[in-house]
């Protein structure tokens, strides 16, 4: 017997996923790892000729990057300081603009927004713009790092391919994330950091997307290896092994440094964004934004190298802005004063915002960088005289700052850990690098620089729908339906002139008919009355005459999955509950399609929030919008001419199921509804049956559904009318069809299943 074979290797071992993943995961990193040596190549040579050739500055890289000067140092010209990055930002702006505007700002935040809420849809053109227009951006002196523009690339590549291959959904989220992670993973030379940042980048609680890992962890090293056969296999910080930590009690001053970077932090992300603000309020052709951007960048980099003296290291306020780092890790602050840390720190804050906020290309991982690791540094110089028993090195805050930073402005404290350790190749600093990163992010996750970021899963769009099935299946209409108390029932023996006392005090449209034992034995809609009262050859005496016999029902412990399937099944809006235990078929209520939208919303904001209501809503974008009103739009209505007769209404009701009929004449012009609700009284009076015209009796509608109106608006018009059914009517008032609140439902119930393709 043989105890090893094919058939058992392959039941055992899952060999076709883990080829499937290695196929698509390589290729999604060769991708991102070309795309990274392009776009690196493309940024050093535009950055040599604008910067240091034409504006005469020469800014220091990190040890790690061995770049080969093509251009030879210019004359200081203080008026291409600021003309340049204004220059830069008005060709990346029409870039933008006019081809891909989702590649504006940093482009970490865009994928994330794909990821959560475009079901991972990236356009096969924002890749390729996002290269063009960051390589303008932060060559021409523009403030912001590599990061964001290569993220994007990877994920854009990522979702290309997904598409192309027809994969779902899913598949196509992974494959987005893992360009991201492999883009990160190999222009910073953190393969480990990379996927672990693709995964954990998406939320801003300590949350993490599990599921993207491996596939991330795939692309992120292969990325890494195509790119560093090309620009080497070194850390990019060189000469850092000297940095170590050997005493617990340095905690207390990386507790202190912890909550300045966190402060600052929050600086960064509020001037971030209120100067977004400024420039998105602002009445100007978008392209120009950039422009302006630039103009402020270039004048804050030349009025803070007028204030310093120094161009050597206050440069760093442009582009990437590493060199000040490797300086501090090199030779400490021998040569760099503490004022110089600070104008680096200030002017980084500045000078981000202007360039991304008011619509350039960059990333943000690199500033954050800068500014924490300056700060750091400062902070750590300033502490040496607080603690005088400690043997504090700046240079060791430094890094530590580099880590605690960015773990503070994008909630990222782990990959932001192992990212720091991999650009340095250092671990000897993991203790006080985790311990700063956990109280930064601990401290300051009321805020991200990354606005796409969610909670966590169950209110990224990724999800809803393994949410939304969970809620159908499990909410019991026990919970959910209308008692008895607040609902009319009939005997069989009451008699038939009492109805139309009865049904003058309720609005209620379907009505259980009960036996003496209290029994459900048949119901009766208030639109089959009329019918039967004309059947001439029938006795009509009780209720017992004119009820149905065929019962749609739904008992307490069936889900409202069920017994939303029986309504759409038929056609209806609601049903009987009964007791399906010590009394069967006794009515205990009624449940209707707008209990169970009730139910399922109560439901999901306690599982996002806690509480059946609110206080804030997160960011995300409302499913609604993404629905559109044709794919929910009812032409099965029957309609009745204005000047058509009660009789006339009578036969076209009987007809079908429905208790409304919008009022549309012969040219489709629409005049109002005619509601059975509104006119019972007429119903029961035969005579006028010839004499009574629709337009004298008909309404009109509480609110009128235009077929461009967005969903939610639709949704606010249910609300505020309490109706079951609007007109929807184009801007000639010309009529198309009507829109009800259970089909509503079911399409918005078929969107959150859409998300994640279940």
């Amino acid at each position: 017997m043989r105890l090893f074979g094919w058939h058992s290797f392959d039941r055992d071992f899952d060999f076709r996923s883990a080829g499937r993943w290695l196929l698509l995961g390589s290729i999604v990193g060769v991708i991102s790892g070309l795309g990274a040596i392009v776009f690196q190549s493309l940024l050093v040579y535009v950055r040599e000729f604008f910067v240091v050739h034409l504006m005469g500055l020469n800014p220091m890289s990190p040890g790690g990057e061995h770049l080969v000067s093509r251009f030879l140092t210019g004359n200081f010209n203080p008026f291409l300081i600021i003309l340049l990055p204004a220059v830069g930002g008005l060709v990346a702006g029409l870039l933008i603009y006019k081809l891909a505007p989702e590649a504006e700002g940093h482009g970490t935040d865009e994928a994330i927004k794909s990821f959560h809420r475009k079901r991972g849809i990236i356009r096969p053109s924002v890749p390729l713009v996002k290269l063009i227009a960051s390589v303008i951006t932060i060559g021409t002196g523009g403030s912001g790092g590599r990061e964001g523009p290569i993220a994007q690339i990877g994920a854009g590549f990522g979702s290309f391919l997904a598409t192309r291959l027809n994969l779902d959904v899913k598949t196509r989220r992974w494959l987005l994330a893992a360009g991201m992670g492999a883009g990160i993973g190999s222009i910073f030379r953190a393969p480990l950091a990379g996927a672990i940042f693709a995964a954990e980048v998406l939320y801003s609680s300590a949350e993490v997307e599990a599921e993207v890992l491996l596939p991330a962890a795939v692309s992120s090293i292969i990325a890494f290896s195509v790119y560093s056969f090309r620009y080497g296999w070194d850390h990019i910080f060189s000469d850092v092994g000297k940095h170590g930590f050997t005493n617990p009690l340095e905690l207390i001053p990386y507790t202190i440094e912890a909550l300045i970077l966190a402060f600052a932090a929050l600086i960064f992300v509020k001037s971030f964004y209120g100067i977004r603000k400024i420039f998105t309020d602002w009445n100007i052709p978008r392209y120009l934004k950039p422009f302006i951007g630039g103009l402020l960048t270039g004048g804050l980099v030349l009025l803070v190298i007028t204030i310093s003296g120094d161009r050597k290291f206050t440069v760093d306020i442009m582009g990437g802005g590493y060199g000040i780092l490797q300086e501090i890790i090199n030779n400490g602050l021998s040569n760099i004063g503490l004022v110089i840390l600070l104008l680096v720190a200030g002017g980084k804050i500045l000078a981000t915002s202007f360039t991304i906020g008011s619509g350039g290309s960059a990333g943000v991982f690199g500033p954050s960088m800068v500014i924490g690791g300056t700060l750091g540094a400062a902070s750590g110089y300033l502490l040496q005289f607080i603690f005088p028993g400690f043997s504090l090195d700046p240079s060791t805050f430094a890094i530590v700052g580099m880590a605690g930073f960015f773990a503070a402005a994008a909630n990222t404290p782990i990959s932001t850990i192992i990212m720091v350790s991999e650009l340095t190749g250092n671990y000897e600093l993991l203790m006080p690098s985790m311990w700063v990163c956990t109280l930064a992010f601990l401290v300051s996750r009321k805020w991200s620089i990354y606005q796409s970021q969610v909670p966590g899963r169950i209110y990224s769009q990724a999800h809803f729908g393994e949410y939304a099935h969970n809620i159908f299946s499990t909410i019991t209409v026990r919970h959910t339906y209308n008692s008895a108390k607040n609902n009319m029932t009939f005997q069989t023996d009451m008699p038939v002139d009492n109805i139309l006392v009865t049904l003058k005090n309720t609005k209620q449209r379907m009505f259980p008919v009960i036996n003496k034992e209290k029994q459900l034995v048949g119901s009766f809609y208030i639109k089959d009355v009329p019918k039967l009262l004309q059947q001439a050859d029938k006795v009509i005496k009780t209720v017992e005459d004119v009820m149905q016999k065929e019962i749609l029902k739904i008992s307490l412990n069936d889900t409202i999955d069920k017994a939303q399937e029986i309504m759409l099944h038929n056609h209806v809006d609601e049903l009987v509950v009964v007791n399906d235990f010590d009394k069967p078929d006794h009515v205990l209520g009624i449940i209707t399609s707008a209990d169970i939208i009730k139910a399922y919303n109560k439901e999901l904001n306690l599982l996002r929030f806690g509480n059946e209501i609110p206080d804030t809503l997160p960011g995300d974008e409302s499913l609604l919008k993404k629905m559109n009103l044709n794919k929910v739009l009812e032409k099965g209505f029957l309609i009745v001419d204005p000047e058509a007769t009660l009789g006339d209404l009578v036969d076209i009701f009987t007809q079908g199921k429905r208790n409304i009929f919008p009022v549309v004449n012969k040219q489709n012009y629409y005049f109002g509804i005619i509601a059975l609700n509104d006119i019972r009284k007429l119903l029961f009076d035969v005579e006028k049956y010839n004499s009574v015209i629709i337009k004298d009796i008909m309404i009109k509608s509480p609110e009128i559904v235009y077929i461009d109106d967005q969903m939610d608006q639709v949704m606010d018009k249910f609300e505020k009318t309490k109706s079951w059914n609007l007109p929807v009517l184009d801007h000639h008032n010309r009529y198309i069809g009507m829109v009800s609140q259970s089909t509503l439902f079911s399409s918005y119930r078929s969107q959150l299943l859409y998300q994640t393709e279940i």
